[in-house]
């Protein structure tokens, strides 16, 4: 029998883990298949992830916490398949091996790159690892899933190359996928696994750039921070940054300590914990940074909970949800949605407070957890409860303050930047001290919420706004709360604000190009804090857009109406991670740039989190659809098998 043929279009950790699960799913599947991955870079780390970047570049999340393995904690129809977490792995590379073995290729990597032997002896469990190392476990991790499909008899080709077209079969389903180097690959099903991708400016950002060219002024749009081309920023000169997330983290790092300045500890810094200061090499610039909150995002929690265990969701819930579904294409993101996840996060919250923190609350948990479920949120009886029982106003969890802490903020420059400095202190005393565990609670309850979210309601079956929203502002939302830095980095920031080199422009930033002076202006706090300078930097990753893709295999897609986009520029995927569009049957796409819930590609183990729940669903379709012959080969083979039995 003639194999079924999929094509896999990308090989970073998407694709890594769409290989594991198709491997894991196999024996229900039983049929011949071949595989082919076409990723011009490293397979498994790919473009993003890649071990040619700066040494100084590191996760934001702690090596305890990235898996690529769907273990047991995942909901799922397939097997779950244990595995180390990036610390694990780590700590088998020192002995005994178990997992490593058998990886020579690994081996010669790590003998030719003794830092990152070095660094993965010594890595703790709550380090935040380079992304070199990183990208070391994603691509042993590549190569352990295809072996798995070797052992099944799949057979596995990966080409070092670039889709730049699919094209449909004639006569058949599936599609001929062309590649730069000339060659093609005819496949019954085609999975696009892209991650990031760059794209064409929007029509804003490439009238700055023509302002730039014009003045000879520096203009860096937005862009993976490694690739931005930073060198143009020279030493002692202004720039202005839009963006505090973490792609802004990485430009400081880049700027900074990249080009010879040093952190050291800094004892008369006064009685910030762990204070540094910096010292200059003298090829920095100076910032001048803000964004729409005008703060960074918010630092990574340290330490342990206190009170109970979190249990088993209780707002955010299937009996909850399911009233909502019939209404496809009509549930509402703020109305319907919103209320569940903000009384989830709350609860997580406020339990961990009274359980943990008995001192600083006026009643006992269980009359006060009564009470709450009782009171609607954002009802009056809900604020009088929470006012009563929790004394201190700074103890009270306000989701509207959280998402926007320095709203209305105006003064002078110098007020504006001290009170994102003071947010900046307050920050790490409540999430670094370990001393404040409702803060961990709130991260676990936010990102718990986020993963139910997308379990429970298909993307689309919200309304188009809302599906803007949740691709918007929930994920920016989550991403502020939860997908911060580490403390050390926020440190850092304080050095170089302590030493000069930063200066913060406050909320609400806009810039312009200010044509008469052939300068950048900056905006920010409400019109009260200005500044000019001759360069600008928009501190972020390029938005999705399909119409305005740089990749040229999307190009082809949407030139030829295989593909469409939504309002936010996203490539429009159904719950089945199905294509939208004449090619649905064969076309599908996940991760980075869909409109699926599911942007990532790692998380933490024992998550049940949404990339390992939607790649096994995805893998099992792809089984199912190509160990399925078409109806014309089917009817074929029962005649036959007719005709043997008479």
């Amino acid at each position: 029998m003639k194999p079924a043929v999929l094509a896999v279009v990308g090989g970073g950790p998407r694709a890594a883990m769409l290989l594991e699960r198709l491997a894991a799913n196999l024996p229900e599947f039983p049929a011949p298949l071949e595989v082919h991955v076409i990723e011009p870079h490293s397979p498994g780390s790919g473009r993003i992830w890649r071990r040619g970047q700066s040494p100084l570049l590191a996760l934001n999340s702690r090596a305890a916490y990235v898996t690529m393995f769907t273990d047991h904690s995942v909901q799922c129809g397939g097997p779950a398949a244990e595995g180390p977490s990036l610390a694990e792995w780590a700590r088998d590379l020192s002995g005994p091996c178990a997992f490593t073995a058998d990886d020579a290729e690994l081996w010669r990597a790590l003998a030719g790159a003794p830092e990152l032997a070095g660094e993965a002896r010594d890595l703790a469990p709550d380090s935040f690892p380079t992304r070199r190392l990183q990208s070391l476990y994603l691509e042993w991790f590549f190569r352990r899933a295809v072996d798995g499909l070797g052992r099944r008899g799949v057979t596995v080709t990966v080409h070092p190359d670039t889709a730049v077209r699919v094209k449909a079969r004639a006569g058949r389903d599936g599609a001929v996928v062309s590649l730069a180097s000339g060659g093609s690959i005819a496949a019954d099903a085609v999975v696009l696994a892209l991650g990031h991708t760059d794209a064409t400016l929007p029509p804003q950002s490439s009238e700055l750039a023509d302002f730039a060219r014009r003045h000879r002024l520096a203009y860096v749009p937005p862009a993976y921070t490694t690739d931005a081309g930073l060198s143009r920023l020279g030493p002692g000169e202004d720039v202005i940054v839009s963006g505090l997330g973490l792609a802004f983290i990485d430009l400081v790092v880049l700027l900074f300590e990249s080009r010879g300045g040093r952190f050291v500890p800094d004892p008369e810094a006064g009685p910030e914990e762990g204070a540094l200061r910096y010292l200059p090499s003298g090829r920095e610039p100076r910032l001048l940074a803000g964004s729409r909150r005008g703060v960074p995002y918010h630092s990574k929690v340290r330490g342990g909970l206190h009170g109970e265990a979190p249990g088993p969701l209780r707002f955010l819930t299937v009996a909850a949800v399911a009233p909502l579904l019939p209404r496809r294409g009509e549930i509402d993101f703020v109305e319907d949605l919103w209320p569940l996840v903000a009384r989830e996060v709350a609860w997580a919250y406020y339990r961990e407070l009274f359980t943990g923190h008995p001192g600083r609350v006026r009643l006992p948990w269980p009359e006060f957890a009564e009470r709450f479920a009782a009171a609607p949120w954002g009802s009056p009886e809900l604020d009088t409860l929470v006012a009563g029982a929790v004394p201190l106003e700074p103890d009270r969890l306000d989701l509207a303050r959280l998402d926007r802490p320095l709203e209305g903020l105006g003064g002078s420059p110098a007020e504006v930047h001290g009170a994102v400095v003071r947010h900046i202190r307050e920050d790490l005393a409540l999430r670094d001290s370990g001393e404040h565990s409702e803060t961990l609670a709130l991260f676990l309850g936010l990102l718990r919420a986020y993963m139910e979210l997308g379990r429970l309601v298909p993307l689309d079956q919200l309304t188009p706004a809302s599906r803007d929203l949740v691709c918007g502002w929930w994920h920016g939302f989550f991403s502020f709360v939860d997908s911060g830095p580490p403390a050390g980095r926020l440190r850092e920031l304080l050095a170089l604000e302590r030493a000069g080199l930063v200066q913060f422009l406050g909320p609400g930033l806009s810039v312009k190009a200010d044509e008469a002076a052939g300068v950048f202006r900056a905006s920010a706090a409400g019109g009260s804090v200005t500044a000019d300078a001759r360069a600008f930097v928009e501190a972020r990753l390029p938005g999705p857009a399909l119409g305005r893709s740089a990749n040229p295999l999307l190009q082809s897609l949407a030139a030829v109406g295989l593909a469409r986009e939504d309002r936010s520029g996203r490539l429009v995927v159904d719950s089945q991670a199905r294509v939208d569009g004449p090619a649905r049957r064969w076309l599908f796409a996940a991760g980075a740039g869909t409109t699926s819930w599911a942007a990532g590609a790692f998380a933490r183990p024992r998550s049940n989190a949404a990339p390992f729940r939607e790649t096994d669903a995805l893998a099992r379709r792809l089984l199912a659809q190509l160990t399925t012959p078409p109806p014309s080969e089917l009817g074929a083979a029962l005649a036959v098998v007719h005709g043997l039995a008479h």
